[in-house]
């Protein structure tokens, strides 16, 4: 079993519709440039509050992959 090494990094999502969709999109969005995603883990949760009313739900995400030097 070779050695492995894994950077993490802090990234936000949004969604106007729930904390789920909001890491979601995080992690997608992070896919499409990022090989090797291992692990997510939501830190945080917090919504955006206009006139009285929640237009976005955000979700801070620490993700994990794997640190590839080539």
């Amino acid at each position: 079993m070779s050695d492995s090494v894994y950077k993490i990094i802090d990234l936000v999502g949004s969604s106007p519709n729930s904390w789920e969709e909001a890491a979601k999109n995080a992690v997608e969005t992070a896919s499409k440039s990022l090989r090797d995603l291992r692990i997510a883990e939501i830190v945080k949760l917090d919504m955006k509050v206009e006139n009285g009313k929640v237009t976005d739900y955000r979700a801070r995400v620490k993700l994990s992959f794997k640190y590839v030097t080539e």
